[in-house]
């Protein structure tokens, strides 16, 4: 069992491993920390650690845990409740500023000649003014007390974090300047005025404020900076209408888009956004899918097809039967999915893991080192003091901690934008190390939908064609349905069967009036000894053509056989042009006999293809691949593409595919397009080039920072690092990172063949505003013409499925809607209505037509 947490308290690599550490001692199967969302998910696995352990092991440590599942479960801290945010910030660095601007005025006024009241200057004045800086420290101090509470707890309880460093540093300086009032008072007391001079400038109370005051001002960008990196999906929640118009006994009601349920029948109108997903049931509109897949012109939706959450309905009003609520809905699945990427941890953060989980306590040794090694050079408390404070507040574990996470969810986030859903950063990481990109090819690389070309037979041709569409009648494989497309539009009626078995990979075997029948492809022929005559000739002949051939067969010889071609998409080509030019080596895999292959992979200029691969063979093409040392992307729609996606390096699934290829896959093309293959892999070299640059940055200032602040440099040109500098220094690093991460949100591919990439673009819309003003033609049509046809013998709601499928199969018939109380069916229709096919299809059906009435 796996449970979500909110984490607070966090603001390092440190205390995400000190977390990490704490929770994994419990012995839970595993544990993932997100510094970025400040989340924790714990994999229970077959332990009896509870909910209170985990909340219990957190706390010790110096941090807050709560449950999201049960946000107001007494278990849970109150402290936790209190969650830290850009306005928590911006309230404290305002105080901050508000009493450090007059610190630093009666600090460093006299030594630059400011004007200053004369009870604060002198020697008769450095007691009232070291007093009146330790009264204007204490409101920063306490109001930033955020960094001694969660430091010193994780110091008392070994798991020292970046606050342990910052609360050290201004704990030993306002320490060192309490001391310091202790000492100018003895010296006023007794009249010495060398002990007064010695201590009256150097009272470090300013030094310890504006550590912490300028720790809070890099905090508070850093928090507006996480804030951004959130902005796609709160972009994306925010088109999530709150109600809905549902019909509820025969009534509009307006009711919470939570409370809907799978099977309600919701109104929407023109401007409003979809609320889940469905099946629009009456009327027709053109929806902007544009927040889902990216496509900015709209798309014409009519009766019977899907509708999905978060779109927008820009026309007409429509309503449709709800198939997918809360939690299922597309939107809710991208968000969940996107979350869940960005809270993953990819591999290259493993390294900056491990040394955070070291780094802290080091600081710290080397800080008493410091420390030491200046005292017994014979340099005075003061000055030793100081070059210990720069090396606590200097180091930066909070940069190191950063780096690879925010670079994460500014990509993911980025990828939801333009299509891509990444299931887990490990995947982004990952994709631009693969070197052979195997893509299936039906649905892939073609389009999915084969279209007859060629019918050759030795019998009468529209024997042959019925014969032909009986067989594959039962079958939904999509070459049959190109064949019972065909014969339809040839106005042939396919008969029922008597025997139906589908073959896997090779074809089908059925019973035809009486006689059997096989219709598959050319293995299938062989196995069963069939006479091929001449038709093996012809086949081979079109598969150079890159057609597929269908041999149907009765038990002794092929009686015919259909061709069909499944046309490449128009983007495919350029597709695998751009993915060669990036180097990578491109195959393909599929079904097809040889030379239809061959002829496909000539076509698009791909490197090489595996053909005539069974399904279930697929996956271990892939392997053989592997086995030769490569790092594969398999690129798969089908339910038989799952198990190579699985087995592949990296799979991604074409959004139209299966619930199974998708589920399988570590990516998803939202688009259907081929070409996102290149915006993916550009975009995970991107992320990796970010984040490379990020780990770099905050090595490199560590490794240069802690030197500097040690003093190294003061014995050969007497030059120092104060403690306000140092936590200068430390917050423009943490900043930097931010800032730099934030750079993935310009991301934007450039293609070799940019200029007919956009070409192709621009005639795909306007072919699609074609297609939808050709279907609002269409659909004007069939809203002219109405009639009511009177139905005998229907009973019960499987009869009225019946009528209504009979009739909206008649060519010209759309939208047919049976009343069953009346014994009515209500259709649209255009051109001249046939009563007498309609009337003949329903009696054959097996119910009475007694009248046919138009409106």
């Amino acid at each position: 069992m796996k449970e979500k947490f909110d984490v607070t308290g966090m603001t390092c690599a440190a205390c995400q491993a000190n977390v990490t550490k704490a929770v994994q001692k419990l012995g839970v199967k595993d544990v993932n920390v997100n510094l970025i969302s400040e989340t924790m998910t714990v994999d229970y696995g077959n332990t009896d650690v509870s909910r209170k352990d985990v909340i219990g092991a957190v706390e010790k440590i110096g941090y807050g845990a709560i449950s999201q599942d049960y946000k107001d479960n007494g278990e849970n801290s109150i402290a936790i409740k209190e969650k830290s945010s850009t306005d928590g910030f911006k309230t404290r660095l305002i105080i901050s500023i508000v009493f450090l601007i007059p610190l630093m005025y009666v600090s460093m006024g006299e030594m630059f000649g400011f004007p200053l009241p004369k009870f604060l200057t002198g020697y008769e004045g450095s007691v009232n003014s070291a007093f009146t800086q330790f009264l204007l420290t204490l409101p920063i101090l306490y109001v930033n007390r955020t960094f001694y509470k969660s430091g010193f707890k994780g110091l008392i309880n070994r798991a020292p974090n970046m606050d342990s460093l910052v609360a050290l540093g201004s704990f030993a300086a306002s320490l060192y300047g309490i001391f310091a009032i202790f000492r100018l008072s003895t010296g006023l007391a007794y009249a010495n005025q060398d002990l007064v001079e010695s201590y009256r400038h150097n009272l470090y109370f300013e030094s310890s404020a504006m550590i912490f005051t300028l720790i809070t001002v890099g905090k508070y960008f850093e928090a507006r900076s996480k804030n951004e990196t959130k902005n796609s999906i709160k972009s994306l929640m925010k088109l999530k209408p709150s109600t809905a118009t549902i019909i509820l006994d025969g009534k509009e009601e307006t009711v919470k888009v939570d409370d809907l349920k799978v099977g309600d029948i919701i109104i929407v109108k023109p401007g409003e956004s979809i609320p889940v997903d469905g099946i629009l049931v009456s009327g027709s509109s053109l929806i902007d899918e544009s927040a889902i897949t990216g496509e900015s012109i709209p798309v014409y939706k009519k009766e019977g097809d899907q509708v999905i959450s978060a779109t927008i309905n820009q026309e007409g009003s429509f309503k449709f039967k709800a198939t997918k609520v809360g939690n299922d809905t597309t939107l809710s699945q991208i968000i969940a999915l996107v979350n869940e990427a960005s809270q993953s941890k990819a591999p290259i953060a493993k390294m900056a893991d491990k040394i955070s989980a070291v780094f802290v306590p080091l600081v710290i040794v080397i800080a008493i080192i410091t420390l030491i090694a200046w005292l017994a050079l014979g340099k005075g408390l003061e000055f030793a003091l100081n070059m210990a404070i720069s090396v606590l507040v200097i180091s930066c574990p909070c940069a190191l901690g950063l780096a690879t996470p925010m670079a994460i969810m500014v990509s993911t986030g980025k990828s939801a934008e333009i299509g891509l859903l990444f299931k887990d950063a490990e995947a982004l990481e990952n994709l631009h190390k693969v070197d052979e990109i195997l893509l299936d090819k039906t649905g892939t690389i073609t389009e999915g939908k084969p279209r007859v070309t060629d019918v050759i037979t030795n019998i009468a041709q529209d024997e042959f064609l019925k014969i032909a569409a009986s067989l594959e009648k039962s079958s939904e494989h999509p070459l049959s349905l190109a064949i019972k497309k065909y014969v339809k539009d040839s106005n042939l009626i396919p008969e029922e069967i008597d025997y139906f078995k589908a073959i896997t990979g090779k074809g089908i075997k059925a019973t035809y009036k009486k006689k059997t029948y096989f219709a598959g492809n050319l293995r299938l022929m062989k196995e069963e000894n069939i006479d091929l005559l001449d038709f093996e000739t012809k086949a081979n002949k079109l598969s150079k053509e890159g057609k597929t051939s269908l041999y149907f067969a009765d038990e002794n010889q092929v009686i015919g056989l259909i061709a069909v071609k499944d046309k490449a998409k128009p983007m495919s080509k350029y597709a695998i042009a751009e993915l060669k030019n990036l180097g990578y080596r491109v195959s393909m895999i599929t079904g097809d006999n040889q030379n239809t292959a061959e002829a496909i992979r000539k076509e698009l200029n791909i490197d090489e293809k595996f053909a005539e691969v069974l399904p279930q063979d697929k996956e271990k093409q892939v392997k053989i691949l592997q086995d030769k040392g490569k790092k594969v992307l398999m690129v798969g729609d089908g339910i038989n593409d799952a198990p190579a996606l699985v087995r592949s390096d990296i799979g991604m699934a074409i959004g139209n595919g299966t619930d199974v290829a998708i589920d399988s896959a570590d990516v998803v093309l939202v688009n259907n397009n081929i070409l996102d293959i290149v915006n993916a892999i550009e975009l995970s070299k991107f992320t990796i080039k970010i984040i490379k640059e990020n780990l770099f940055w905050a090595f490199f200032y560590n490794v240069i920072g802690i030197p500097l602040a040690q003093g190294l440099l003061y014995p050969i040109n007497g030059w120092s690092l104060s403690p306000m500098f140092a936590a200068f220094a430390m917050s423009i690093s943490s900043v930097f990172v931010c800032l730099n991460s934030l750079r993935l949100r310009n991301f934007k591919p450039k293609y070799k063949n940019e200029d007919p990439i956009e070409k192709l673009k621009e005639e795909n819309l306007k072919e699609k505003n074609t297609m939808n003003m050709k279907n609002n033609e269409e659909e004007d049509m069939f809203n002219n013409k109405k009639a009511v046809v009177k139905v005998e013998g229907m009973s019960c709601n499987h009869c009225k499925a019946t009528v209504e499928k009979v009739l909206s199969n008649i060519d010209g018939i759309k939208n047919a809607e049976v009343d069953l109380d009346q014994k009515l069916a209500h259709i649209k229709y255009k051109g001249d209505l046939n009563k007498d096919l309609i009337k003949s299809e329903i009696e054959e059906a097996g119910y009475q037509v007694t009248g046919i009435e138009e409106d």
